[in-house]
């Protein structure tokens, strides 16, 4: 089978080996897409803390069903897809159906080898029916599933004020879940090519360009009371430290962004406002559901997300090239 190897930061290479045999209590899948994120393009540069290389990335994907148990509930020729944490199911946090935060996750791409391959064998647990969805929708599910958890961690409802920092993908994800709950949402972010797909595309109620106004263009969207919730998903920790300004009397802080370093705030500001902060982490089943149901019924604009694609083969030479500058890319997705 044909795979691709990040075999150090800046180096892919493509290599033919044998396919995996399938252990007892896996799913062996052929691969079928694979959405390539900013974990993957961070391994790429080197930016990636907890990884070891070399590494197979990719832990958006969707496949075919290839063997199985023969108890089981998979059937050769089932499209599925697949939460690629790998939770341990005991500890403290899988206790509480926490299983997006284990003690000891190991997550598909990052943790072990990934999907950027044909053939990929998986703890059946961790494998899901693509039903009513197509298999390009399936490898887009996990991204959408973190911005879905993030609304639901901050319990975001109808009317509210919604301020998302950073409008990469996840922000994206962010946005579409905070819409879905009749949220107001204003995105700010520093491209002027992804605020203009947010407003076309996602439908935000503003955008705002970073720069010396911006305050000023916040204050006065929300008459001088700025927002009842706020997302970071920026993965930058300036941002990360400003956007407590931005959160208002009584409103939560979610940070969908992990970076190395300290998190800072005016303690003053932060009590004044008596201020909620939240860390949103991966996702569970609940939120892969609630992507699912959202795509089943055509509320998810996910043509418009995939931007750019390309064959397993190409990667070596077309991976690079989304970290170009002006390629505006939102979602990419390998076929396999």
């Amino acid at each position: 089978m044909l795979s691709v190897i990040c075999e150090s930061p800046g180096v892919l290479r493509a290599q033919h080996s044998d396919a995996p045999v399938r252990a007892a209590g896996e799913v062996l899948l052929r691969v079928s897409r694979v959405g390539i994120c900013g974990t993957d393009l961070h391994i790429f540069t080197g930016n990636q803390p907890y990884l070891q290389y070399p590494r197979v990335m990719g832990h958006e994907f969707s496949g075919v069903v290839v063997e199985a148990e023969p108890d089981s509930e998979f059937a050769p020729g089932d499209g599925v897809y697949v939460m690629p944490y790998l939770s341990c199911g005991h500890c403290v946090a899988c206790r509480q159906g926490k299983t997006n935060c284990c003690v000891d996750i190991k997550v598909l791409g990052v943790h072990r080898d990934g999907a950027l391959t044909e053939y990929l064998s998986v703890p059946a647990q961790f494998v899901h029916r693509a039903e009513g969805i197509t298999l390009d929708q399936a490898a887009m599910l996990e991204f959408l599933a973190i911005g879905a958890h993030a609304v639901r961690r901050a319990d975001v409802f109808a009317d509210q004020r919604v301020l998302v920092v950073g409008a990469g993908p996840i922000g994206m994800a962010a946005m579409i879940f905070a819409k879905l709950r009749g949220a107001n949402v204003t995105c700010l972010d520093t491209r002027s090519d992804r605020l203009e797909f947010c407003k076309s595309q996602l439908k935000v109620d503003a955008a705002v360009a970073v720069g010396p106004t911006d305050t000023q263009q916040l204050a006065s969207i929300t008459n001088n009371e700025f927002f009842d919730v706020v997302f970071d998903a920026t993965g930058n920790i300036d941002a990360m430290n400003r956007g407590f300004e931005f959160v208002a009397h009584g409103g939560k802080y979610t940070l969908i962004s992990i970076v190395p370093g300290q998190v800072t705030f005016s303690d003053p500001e932060f009590h004044k406002r008596e201020t909620t902060l939240l860390a949103s982490r991966n996702a569970t089943v609940a939120d892969f559901e609630t992507v699912l149901e959202a795509m089943r019924v055509g509320r998810i604009p996910d043509q418009g997300l995939n931007t750019h694609r390309m064959r397993l083969a190409d990667v070596p030479e077309a991976f690079p090239r989304l970290l170009e500058t002006g390629q505006t890319v939102v979602k990419a997705l390998v076929e396999c």
